[in-house]
């Protein structure tokens, strides 16, 4: 694993979420490095280990690290939440790894929030779906309004992520006025918080009521598709499979 930096997705952030092979390569490593949450979240699991962390909106400086350790002859993993390569920190390794042409850069799946998110609240993305962030750090606001209405007219299934945080706490209700430009305000949604953690939360709602909830940084969020239901208290898009009703067949005695 010298000269070879492993980009693990954790998932959702517990042990029982985390695949085989993120575990392995984790417990393989000389060095962790990630963001202090999730360093945190890996509490004490992988002793004697050398760990690293910066604090949020320092992703360049951590990649970094990664590289100085690298170059050091350790084994090194950097860990992202969900799947590095979906809104994680991949990507800008892979950036800052060109500069390092003799670091060999490996990326780990993970489980992210769309996959476990859906699988709470039963079967949300059952047919196409598209995923947004309503971060607007890295994307302009109004490339995010083109993607939601274009969504919206597609007739997608959409999961939200970073719906909401201190700076931006109108964002949803913002996204939801956008989506209702098209979407009838009965449209089945859902949301989760906390997502493999303590307080998990899981809650269907309309698409009218979605807009005056409260949502996190650790909320996604769901917004069914025109033949999206909530069955039994769950979310479930259909793939259009023509289903024979049965028929009660009576005999006489």
């Amino acid at each position: 694993m010298a000269n070879r930096i492993y980009i693990v997705g954790m998932g959702p952030g517990s042990e029982e979420m985390m695949t085989q092979e993120a575990l392995h390569i984790l417990g393989q490593s000389e060095v962790i490095v990630g963001y202090t949450l999730y360093i945190k979240l890996l509490g004490g699991r992988f002793p004697g280990k050398k760990l690293l962390s910066t604090p949020m909106h320092q992703e360049e400086e951590r990649c970094r690290l990664c590289f100085e350790e690298s170059e050091k002859g350790k084994k090194v993993a950097l860990v992202c939440s969900g799947d590095a390569g979906i809104y994680g920190m991949a990507s800008l390794m892979y950036e800052i790894g060109k500069a390092y042409p003799d670091i060999e850069l490996q990326v780990i799946a993970g489980i992210t929030a769309a996959s476990s998110g859906a699988a709470l609240l039963g079967a949300p993305l059952n047919h196409d779906f598209c995923v947004i962030s309503l971060s607007d750090l890295l994307t302009p606001w109004e490339r995010i309004e083109k993607r939601l209405h274009a969504a919206a007219i597609g007739d997608f299934a959409i999961v939200l992520y970073n719906p909401s945080s201190h700076k931006r706490k109108d964002y949803l209700m913002r996204a939801c006025d956008i989506l209702l430009c098209s979407i009838e305000d009965g449209r089945s949604c859902g949301y989760v918080e906390n997502i493999g953690r303590d307080g998990t939360k899981v809650e269907t709602c309309t698409l009218k009521e979605l807009r005056g909830r409260k949502a996190n940084m650790f909320t996604t969020v769901f917004i069914g598709n025109s033949g999206t239901e909530i069955i039994n208290g769950r979310l479930i898009t259909k793939r259009g499979y023509q289903i024979e009703k049965s028929t009660d067949i009576c005999r006489d005695n």
